[in-house]
């Protein structure tokens, strides 16, 4: 049963951080940009996001905020701004000339890894829907009787899920090919993320859930 229990957990997480969305197309595009490792501190910022949203769902804060509709607004606000904010960065990125782009490859300065990670701990909590899921994946693995170590397995396992998912965006699209179609696609893909962004604020600031 204990195992049954933990399997559902894992499998809820599991779709919810490897379908697409904003933080993947960010970890994705920096992957191709700036190469693995400015790529690996976005991806570890998202994890610590989702980490911290673990802690909080796991004590029963985020329960709380989920039931106080002000908090969830404030959240939600702040999550659809910043979105819209990096939105509007990926949006004149795409309009720079290609001789102002520096693409990955050597010599190329050191990105801000500071920044890149709290880029990504701001997009996981400024996301609401992020402790609304925590909420629904405690649920399904803890009951009345949940042994003590439930709870450790729960946000371990799920946290190695997140560095598998999200460290792997940034190695796979950090290869030779994905830098090389990232030099010939940048517009595209640089728009498509502002849209995504665009479109991901937009509905979270719109919403009324």
């Amino acid at each position: 049963m204990i195992a049954s229990q933990i399997a559902l957990v894992y499998g809820a997480y599991l779709v919810a951080i490897a379908s697409p969305g904003p933080s993947n197309m960010a970890i994705m595009t920096t992957a191709m940009r700036d190469g693995r490792r400015p790529a690996l501190a976005l991806a570890a910022g998202v994890i610590t996001g989702s980490m911290v949203w673990a802690v909080l769902a796991a004590t029963g804060i985020s329960a709380m905020l989920a039931a106080w509709a002000q908090a969830l607004f404030v959240i939600k606000i702040m999550g659809g701004l910043y979105l819209l904010y990096l939105a509007v960065r990926a949006g004149r990125s795409a309009l720079r000339p290609a001789s102002a782009i520096a693409i990955a490859g050597p010599g190329r300065p050191v990105a801000a890894y500071r920044r890149l990670y709290r880029q990504g701990v701001l997009m996981h909590l400024g996301n609401p829907k992020a402790v609304l899921a925590w909420i629904a994946i405690m649920s399904l693995g803890l009951r009345g009787d949940a042994p003590a170590g439930l709870l450790p397995a729960i946000i371990g396992g799920c946290g190695l899920l997140g560095i598998l998912v999200f460290g792997g965006y940034a190695v796979v699209f950090s290869t030779a090919p994905m830098i090389a179609l990232y030099g010939r696609l940048r517009r595209g893909i640089e728009g498509g993320l502002c849209a995504l962004f665009a479109a991901a604020g937009l509905t979270l600031i719109t919403s009324d859930r």
